[in-house]
């Protein structure tokens, strides 16, 4: 460790902040796994070379996610890296609704989909889904009818 005792020196220093490498990371198996989450919804995604299948909770994701608005959003991540039909998608889903959950499994697999292959992760950046949905329900507080919602006000 050098002796900094300046800003000017810091320039200087040897010691130049390095840019974190992201590595891959896949376990015995051939799949990498991440963990997405979305409202109250948490999702467990498993990515592994295959034919493109995608199975949530046991399921087709066109039978357990029945709408297409919900399929569009699960699919977003492969479509973006275009990678489509190259990966085989396992993901176990809980809690909150569906719309929660689809995307909690989105989230989830553009994490697992920058873990297994990292060159993709600039391009789930650019698009927003590594970035996790912060907005939840706000609780509910004593003397309103919902959060913010009070009762109907009588002047008798």
């Amino acid at each position: 460790m050098a002796d900094l005792s300046s800003l000017k020196d810091l320039g200087t220093s040897s010691e130049a902040a390095v840019a974190p490498a992201h590595v891959r990371k896949v376990d015995s198996l051939g799949r990498s796994y991440a963990t997405g989450k979305r409202k109250d919804a948490v999702a467990r995604v498993w990515v592994k070379a295959g034919s493109g299948k995608i199975i949530i909770n046991g399921k087709d994701f066109t039978a357990y996610f029945a709408r297409p608005v919900l399929q569009m959003i699960l699919r977003q991540p492969i479509v973006a890296a275009a990678r489509d039909g190259q990966f085989d998608i396992v993901a176990t889903v809980a809690g909150g609704g569906l719309s929660g959950q689809a995307g909690a499994v989105r989230h989830g697999l553009s994490k697992a989909l920058t873990y297994f292959e990292p060159g993709l992760r600039s391009v789930l950046k650019k698009g927003g889904f590594l970035t996790r949905d912060s907005r939840v329900v706000e609780r509910k507080k004593y003397g309103k009818a919902k959060a913010r919602r009070s009762f109907q006000f009588s002047k008798r």
